[in-house]
């Protein structure tokens, strides 16, 4: 058995090849082009890598153009955590040193004595890999609208109150297009106060407002035109050209995270598993698509649901030390999972009766904070998630949450 460990970076990388008595066979310091890939495939190649018999491979990533010529094939690729690459250099060496060579084979040696205990990566369609790259990418877009969002009500807040007052009954507020619309058409609260009502009137227009448009440049006009403080002329000017920098930054935004919802859209429905993600209470279009984007495709890429649910972040952990023993939630888990299921089980109180009955038995019954009782409900759905998906079933509320007198009761 022949073992490959690869210490990757920027431009270059090295490779180590050890063999089952942790003899150091061979190394390589390749580049990170074209050239390079082909010299790491023509040394796996001559150390036996066949489609049969593929050598496994080390590498603290599981990104990147050198990953995906090395997933070509049925070659298995393990994504070793750094940390825990950085305890395993202790074994080999008590003095820290470090060197990338050094790393490659300290990876490498990882697969000789230890490769039972890490994961290969999943062996996820292409469509499902594609949906996670466009799911985290608009929830990152998301994240990134409402970040600069943020900043600009700050600012607003500086100087131009009037239109925070203004925008406070919309939905999104400020991420709404008739309120970037009004701002870029008055950027400081002067040129507000001096809007007509046919001027308001457009720009609601112009931003694709349809009905109450009359009533709500009123209101607009109100708002504007009431009593506020202002700084002086010339820092309002000074600020109102600081608010429409933040004001593109905002509106690029907001078409990026559309743009990304509209193309996750698309992918996801066209995996089979989108309609039974789809049949989960409070599991829509964008947060199905970014729990199918965590958990792959892979149907052995999880034994059985306790382990979906740990790499979630639902089941709780047990600490135990001579006769202390604590049980508390997850701190390792994956982040963008575990937010989805938040906002999942958040949604599922309103949208399955048997959900909302299951949450309030855990906080009479159990105890649970809010946030506790929902991790519980996410963790009971998660597992109900796995069963559907394993066995190709829709969600049936019956069979999910079955009526027994305690839950009756709390109902």
């Amino acid at each position: 058995m022949i073992y490959c460990g690869i210490d990757w970076a920027e431009r270059t990388h090295d490779v180590a090849l050890v063999d089952d008595s942790g003899q150091l066979l061979a190394k390589r310091h390749i580049t990170d082009d074209t050239a390079g890939y082909k010299v790491l495939l023509d040394l796996l190649a001559e150390y036996g890598d066949t489609a049969e018999h593929p050598i496994p491979v080390a590498i603290e990533t599981s990104r990147g153009l050198l990953v995906a010529v090395l997933r070509a094939g049925a070659r298995p690729v393990f994504a070793i955590n750094p940390l825990a690459a950085a305890r395993y250099r202790d074994r080999h060496a008590v003095t820290r040193k470090k060197s990338d060579p050094g790393d490659a084979l300290v990876l490498a040696n990882i697969l000789r004595t230890d490769m039972h205990a890490h994961r290969p990566l999943p062996d996820d369609s292409d469509l499902a890999r594609a949906i996670a790259v466009l799911a985290r990418a608009q929830q990152d877009a998301v994240w990134n609208r409402q970040q600069i969002a943020n900043q600009l009500r700050s600012l607003l807040r500086e100087y131009y109150p009037a239109a925070l007052e203004a925008f406070a009954k919309w939905d999104n507020g400020l991420c709404r297009p008739e309120a970037r619309e009004l701002l870029k058409l008055a950027p400081t609260p002067s040129k507000a106060a001096r809007l007509s009502r046919t001027q308001l009137t457009a720009a609601l227009k112009q931003a694709g407002r349809k009905g109450g448009v009359e009533a709500e440049a009123e209101r607009l006009r109100d708002v504007f035109r009431a009593e506020w403080v202002h700084q002086p002329d010339l820092v309002e000017e000074a600020l109102g050209r600081q608010m429409l920098a933040l004001l593109g930054q905002l509106t690029a935004a907001c078409a990026a995270a559309d743009d990304l919802a509209l193309a996750t859209e698309e992918a996801f429905t066209k995996h089979p598993d989108a309609e039974i993600i789809l049949s989960f209470p409070g599991l829509g279009v964008q947060l199905g698509a970014r729990v199918l984007a965590e958990i792959g495709d892979d149907r052995h890429r999880f034994a059985d649901a306790r382990g979906l649910k740990a790499y979630a972040g639902a089941s709780p952990i047990t600490r135990a030390s001579g006769k202390k023993s604590s049980i508390t939630r997850r701190w390792i888990k994956n982040d963008r999972l575990n937010h989805a299921g938040y906002l999942w089980a958040f949604s599922a109180l309103t949208a399955s009766p048997g959900a909302k009955a299951h949450y309030r038995h855990r906080r009479a019954a159990a105890g649970d904070w809010h946030a506790a009782a929902q991790r519980n409900l996410f963790n009971r759905m998660l597992g109900q998630l796995h069963h559907c998906l394993k066995h190709r079933r829709l969600f049936d509320e019956n069979i999910a949450f079955p009526a027994t007198p305690e839950l009756a009761a709390v109902a």
